[in-house]
């Protein structure tokens, strides 16, 4: 189990507190300075079984200085999203968790978090 992080986020935070505290098995990736490859995020979104809009910040600085709200979310612009999540990582949502099952969380709730824990 993998689990990607921003350690200034306080449901990451949350999310390893509670991985630590059911011995859980897993490793941190810090997502910003290990950015993920557009292929890494392509498979991250098929574990999820969601699309990149899906799992933007759309709050961000960054996604307001892109406009994003006003990009199209089809199939088209897909490539588009996921060119945005690399150069900007910040705006991929967080923390996400890759199970041993070959699914993936966002955990940003308890429940989340030992669902991923449960695969």
């Amino acid at each position: 189990m993998e689990i990607w992080i921003n350690p200034a986020c306080s449901k990451c935070r949350g999310a390893l507190h509670l991985l630590d505290e059911e011995g859980a098995e897993y490793t941190v990736r810090r997502y910003l300075e290990d950015v993920p490859s557009p292929d890494e995020i392509r498979a991250v979104l098929e574990r999820l079984g969601l699309e990149p809009w899906d799992i933007t910040r759309t709050q961000e600085a960054a996604a307001k200085e892109l406009g994003l709200k006003d990009w199209a979310r089809d199939a088209g612009s897909r490539e588009r999203w996921i060119a945005a999540l690399c150069e900007h990582p910040k705006l991929i949502q967080r923390p996400i968790i890759t199970a041993d099952d070959g699914t993936a969380v966002v955990a940003r709730t308890d429940e989340a978090v030992r669902d991923a824990m449960s695969r």
